[in-house]
């Protein structure tokens, strides 16, 4: 296992510091002077491996000073990817001008591609740190009459930890209040991986598991994939003592209607899921709602009678131009409602981040479904 981790870190750091070089080298060929220096070089040489020292150490680690290392290495994490993206460019314009005999200034060219890059970063951070609310009417058959015109609110992948902590739960949890739905599904993700406080970071939810006029039907909640990085005894006491139901591979009773919850890492063998499901003993002559962080083993999912699946996970690629070749890999289930067959999906995009703090092609969203 320890071997593995060090190959894998060896690799991301190479591919991290090639493209670091590739930056620099961009920099100092188009603008040369200071950019071409050795305290330049030794800038980048660093920020190369900023990311990996960040995330070892915040592995272990939720001090201030490692939290803020951690938060400045992953912003310009994300600065560092359009930068590359604009140094590709600069050289692609620039062999285009020598060809067509433009006589276009490489410094120039690099000046506006740079400028672009640094926009779409600034937009990015921006963009990331304000979730929106996506409104939804989503069909049921065979929903039981007292839940039409009701509401759940579904969020996913907050990835609390170093960079998403108490202040955005706080914000998220204020918002769910003011949208005052009936339920609220959390579909896996809400940490980060990383060391954490839980009891400090499952505080805000008792705000809404009290809250009258808010959840009144309760807050649902199933482990994803970054869950999988503690134990159970790490993070699930301070959610269960916040008033959270945890859905520990099971059915559930919620006024007439189906709530199933499967942790990711009890779906990832398609025999071992079916078999959960069918141990549910799920009435198919009625509506059910699963929550799986996924959208994934939709066969299984329709086969056993499943109506509406919420799943997260995908991020949309959350910046571009990973959003594209997330799009590839899930297809239509990348994001929003879809259907595969009698299966309805809703993948969202996610309430946080993972990694850099940006958003570029998607944007954070608390989805809120309304029953007909």
């Amino acid at each position: 296992m320890r071997s593995r981790l060090v190959v894998f870190v060896s690799i991301v750091q190479a591919i991290l510091f090639l493209a670091h070089w590739f930056v620099y080298a961009t920099v100092a060929h188009f603008w040369g002077g200071v950019a071409a220096s050795w305290p330049v070089k030794l800038a980048f040489a660093l920020l190369s491996v900023s990311f990996v020292a960040a995330s070892l150490r915040g592995w272990y680690s939720y001090q201030p000073l490692v939290r803020f290392f951690y938060l400045i290495s992953a912003i310009w994490l994300g600065f560092a990817s359009f930068f590359l993206l604009a140094s590709v460019a600069s050289w692609i314009v620039y062999g285009l001008s020598v060809a067509a005999g433009l006589g276009w200034r490489p410094a120039w060219i690099a000046d506006v591609a740079f400028a672009g890059a640094t926009a779409a970063g600034l937009y990015g951070v921006l963009n990331a740190a304000w979730p929106r609310v996506v409104r939804i009417t989503v069909a049921l058959p065979n929903l039981p009459t007292q839940w039409r015109g009701r509401t759940a609110a579904l969020v996913s992948d907050l990835h609390l930890g170093h960079v998403r902590n108490g202040r955005f739960v706080r914000r998220v949890v204020n918002k769910l209040l003011a949208l005052k739905s009936d339920i609220v599904f959390v579909a896996g993700d809400l940490y980060y991986g990383g060391a954490g406080d839980f009891e400090k970071l499952a505080l805000p939810w008792t705000d809404l598991v009290m809250a009258p006029k808010a959840a009144a039907l309760g807050v649902y909640y199933i482990a994803g994939n970054h869950e999988e990085f503690y134990r159970n005894a790490e993070y699930l006491p301070p959610l269960l003592r916040a008033g959270i139901h945890v859905l520990n591979n099971e059915k559930v009773e919620v006024d007439g209607l189906q709530v199933i919850g499967v942790h990711y890492r009890d779906a990832v063998n398609p025999d071992q899921y079916r078999s959960t499901l069918r141990g549910m003993q799920l009435d198919r002559e009625r509506a059910s709602v699963l929550l799986l962080h996924a959208p994934v083993r939709l066969p299984i999912s329709e086969e056993e009678g499943i109506s509406f699946q919420l799943s997260g996970h995908t991020h949309g690629g959350q910046i571009f131009p990973w959003t594209m070749i997330a799009k590839r890999v899930w297809r239509k289930f990348n994001h929003g409602l879809q259907r595969f067959g009698a299966l309805q999906v809703y993948t969202t995009y996610g309430t946080g981040t993972w990694g850099p703090p940006l958003r570029l092609g998607t944007r954070p969203e608390i989805v809120l479904i309304t029953f007909a």
